[in-house]
């Protein structure tokens, strides 16, 4: 596990690949297949730690939520720095 989040510090969607690849915690902590997917493709980080942060008897709870909401910042984070980054290149 800790493998996972090393690579999932640079890399989310390769470490939820590698996830599902070699664990059941992405089936375990997502109930629909396409509520994954959905977090695979625009929220990765935050599906990354949520599937990390949940509990099969509980779900997330606690520390959990701050994990959960500090992926949610690095997403925003990368969406909106890869938008400021592009604009800047543009204008030079």
């Amino acid at each position: 596990m800790c493998f996972i989040v090393l690579i999932g510090a640079f890399a989310p969607r390769l470490a939820l690949f590698f996830l599902w690849i070699f664990s059941d915690r992405l089936a375990i902590a997502f109930s629909n297949f396409w509520i994954g997917l959905a977090g695979f493709v625009f929220l990765p980080f935050t599906a990354l730690l949520y599937a990390i942060a949940y509990a099969p008897a509980r779900g997330v709870q606690g520390f959990g939520w701050f994990l959960v909401t500090f992926g949610f910042l690095l997403d925003l984070a990368h969406w909106f720095g890869g938008a400021s980054e592009t604009r800047n290149r543009s204008a030079h």
